[in-house]
């Protein structure tokens, strides 16, 4: 039977990143007001919340999946594949499943934080992202190979195809260091 995960730490809804995004959000609200009219923000508003209906539900999987990983996940086996002590294997391991993942961020960083809550370490979370970042086979096969030389996405593959790890190893040795 698996231990209990812990328990995440308790988020605030309004934090200083918040405050600074809804900072931003009025100065461009201001700006398009001024250039445009009160209307094109009106224009904007409806636009976004359509966007949002259409991206919410995605976001709510993937939030789901993330809250049920470490509950679905054994701990121990987590730890042991990708967690601290899996060496250079577990971040290889990582990056290989980034870089299959399909999806979205909305898929992907939710999963990097159901790992991270399931025993994953900081270094095989930053190859996982870092694997979906720039070796996306999902990507890769359809949006690179329809519209770039074959040779060309074969090459910036070969060259990225490291920094997942180094990535992972450069996260581990910052986090070991950090006081």
């Amino acid at each position: 039977m698996n231990p209990d995960p812990p328990k995440p730490a308790k988020r605030k809804i309004v934090d200083g990143g918040f405050a600074v995004l809804c900072g931003f959000t009025l100065l461009a609200a201001f700006g398009v007001a001024w250039q445009s009219g009160p209307v094109r923000i009106t224009e904007i508003l409806i636009e976004t919340f359509g966007f949002v209906a259409l991206l919410g539900p995605k976001i709510l999987a993937g939030v789901f999946i993330a809250a049920t990983l470490p509950l679905l996940l054994p701990r121990d086996r987590v730890a042991g594949w990708i967690g601290r002590n899996s060496g250079a294997r577990g971040l290889i391991l990582a990056a290989i499943a980034g870089a299959l993942i399909p999806g979205g961020p909305m898929m992907t960083y939710p999963l990097a934080a159901g790992f991270a809550a399931a025993g994953a370490d900081i270094g095989a979370v930053v190859a996982f992202v870092t694997g979906w970042s720039l070796l996306s086979l999902n990507r890769t096969l359809i949006w690179e190979l329809s519209f770039l030389p074959a040779d060309l996405v074969g090459l910036r593959c070969l060259i990225s195809l490291p920094f997942p790890v180094i990535c992972g190893l450069a996260a581990r040795a910052f986090f070991k260091a950090a006081p």
